[in-house]
């Protein structure tokens, strides 16, 4: 039996404890959308579980912007796995790191032991994606965990606190200046909330400077925002961001990054203390995977059926995963929708596998895409029907208060947002810890 709080224990140890299988063992790397749905689909099944996940909670990805720019505290938005399985006969949880899999023993390596399976699901989704550039990797932050955002809110707050200090003009526009790279959703909705951070918050807590000092660039790649969505969603999220302020520049990309000189592709350089990278993603998963599995954006390859294609026993889902066909030649949108459908799905599929019947292909199902803009702003396409302002901002609220994980977290970001929309503050604006660049 090894000591699970033991972080050095890796290698020496020979065996992870885990209750005597008696039933097919699935273990599960990732505890993300997709490895979430696949263990509700198999829990009180005639099957073992076991949840591996280097974090002892599930985090709700799509609101890390809100506590990032102190609209939410993270408990808000993180919920325990031992509290999530509560009741659940069959499911094991371990705290632990996938070092490597080794799929001919049917064997994974973990920093705090090793442990068997019969089949093996890979849910491990994705990191941020710097394309190789190392000085931006290193000076800016990126918003994947709830640790990256806590650091973007410290580093922000101390930011504004030093701007309020220095004498120095130039410095004092450095300080202020906030940069968020990358037109999807989350880049669109980062620059609405620090937004309205600058309208609402900043001329109450920093009198000592006018609201106009705090500079918000957004930088796209490409020739729009929310190219996912419809031509009606990227045009209206640009309007809304011009009409906060946002200083919007697309087909414009970041080549360097020093931590106070943001170098462009067009020469349009910023001075900036604050860079926010949502540009891109890249898969992350153990070692042992086979080189031809590997595609572009460190996806796995997969066929129809999620298999690992070679494997027999070894699963991919959510963002890790790629199915490529004719109709996906890149593979399905990297959402969460997406990965809720996988797991889903291959929870039905690894039950018939066990009864030994036919199993089907998947099938992506879109449900629509939505964006908010700050209060009262967003976008929604839902089919043929496309909703902008208010009725989008509000189904948006409404979807993703439902998808929060527990009632507690429900009721809490509930009173929060309600709050936040009659008095227009952020009552989250702690300093708790200093920003550390690597913690």
């Amino acid at each position: 039996m090894i000591n699970l709080i033991d972080h050095k224990a890796s290698a020496k140890a020979e065996m992870i404890c885990l209750p005597t299988a008696t039933k097919s063992r699935i273990v599960v790397i990732g505890g993300g959308f997709a490895g979430l749905a696949l263990v509700e689909g198999l829990k009180n099944q005639n099957v073992d579980i076991v949840l591996i996940d280097k974090n002892n909670f599930h985090q709700f990805q799509p609101l890390l912007y809100q506590v990032a720019t102190c609209n939410l505290e993270p408990d808000s938005i993180v919920f325990p796995f031992r509290k999530q399985f509560n009741g659940y006969n069959n499911v094991s949880y371990r705290l632990a790191e996938v070092l490597e899999i080794q799929s001919s023993q049917n064997k994974l390596i973990t920093d705090k032991g090793s442990l068997s399976y019969d089949y093996l699901v890979i849910a491990t989704g994705t990191s941020t994606n710097f394309f190789g550039m190392k000085n931006v990797e290193k000076n800016s932050l990126g918003m994947k965990n709830i640790r990256d955002s806590l650091n973007i809110r410290h580093k922000m707050l101390l930011n504004l606190e030093q701007a309020a200090i220095t004498c120095n003009d130039n410095e004092r526009d450095t300080l202020t200046n906030f940069v968020i790279v990358g037109g999807g959703p989350a880049g669109v909705e980062t620059a609405g909330a620090l937004a309205e951070f600058c309208k609402y918050i900043l001329p109450k807590d920093y009198p000592e400077y006018p609201s106009s000092i705090m500079n918000i660039y957004l930088l796209e790649a490409q020739n729009g925002l929310l190219l996912n969505m419809s031509e009606k969603a990227s045009t209206k999220s640009l309007k809304y961001l011009n009409d906060l302020g946002v200083k919007v520049l697309v087909n414009e990309s970041v080549i360097d990054y020093d931590g106070d000189l943001i170098k462009t592709k067009s020469g349009n350089n910023i001075n900036a203390r604050n860079l926010i990278w949502t540009a891109g993603v890249k898969g992350q998963f153990p070692k042992g995977i086979k080189e031809e599995n590997i595609l572009r954006g460190n996806r796995l390859k997969t066929g129809t059926d999620l298999l690992l294609e070679g494997y027999k026993n070894v699963f991919a889902i959510g963002d890790i995963a790629a199915i490529i066909t004719k109709k996906t030649p890149r593979g399905h949108p990297q959402v969460a929708q997406t990965a809720i459908q996988q797991g889903q799905y291959l929870a039905k599929n690894i039950l018939k596998i066990l009864k030994k019947e036919k199993v089907t292909d998947f099938v992506y199902k879109d449900k629509g895409s939505l964006a908010t803009v700050g209060k009262s702003r967003a976008v929604a396409d839902l089919g043929k029907i496309k909703l902008s302002g208010y009725f989008a901002w509000l189904l948006w609220s409404i979807v993703h208060l439902m998808s929060i994980s527990g009632f507690k977290n429900k009721l809490l970001v509930g009173i929060n947002w309600t709050i936040n929309y009659f008095s227009n503050d952020k009552s989250n604006r702690l300093i708790i810890r200093n920003y550390k660049s690597n913690p």
